[in-house]
């Protein structure tokens, strides 16, 4: 599947681990780096790297907390925000696409499958 998506975010400059953190701050707003890694399923040594670079390209920010400065808040920037309108359109174009040429019934089936598994699994 991602062999359909990846070429849309190298595109970007993004790769899937960064695309990832991306949309879970989209979704759930500013958070510490522990959720983060918890939401996009990355190790948190991993996720150290990934914060750091994507900082360096001034995807996310970082503010320590006024009352506990050990503790890190990370943000999306306005480039981020704008990458996510961008990205969104796009792959909204290719799940339709998708869903055009395996039909609706298929993909809804995949969803249904991959939840039933998640709901596994915890």
């Amino acid at each position: 599947m991602m062999e359909r998506f990846r070429p849309l975010l190298t595109a970007n400059g993004l790769t899937e681990q960064q695309w990832r953190v991306i949309r879970a701050l989209n979704e759930n707003g500013p958070m510490e780096p522990r959720q983060i890694s918890d939401i996009c399923t990355i190790s948190s040594p991993s996720m150290a790297g990934v914060l750091a670079r994507m900082e360096a390209m001034e995807l996310i920010t970082k503010e320590r907390f006024a009352d506990d400065q050990r503790r890190i808040l990370v943000s999306l920037t306005k480039k981020s925000i704008g990458l996510v309108r961008v990205i969104s359109k796009d792959l909204e174009a290719r799940y339709r696409e998708l869903e055009r040429v395996v039909g609706p019934e298929v993909v809804e089936r995949v969803y249904s499958a991959i939840d039933d598994l998640l709901a596994g699994l915890e």
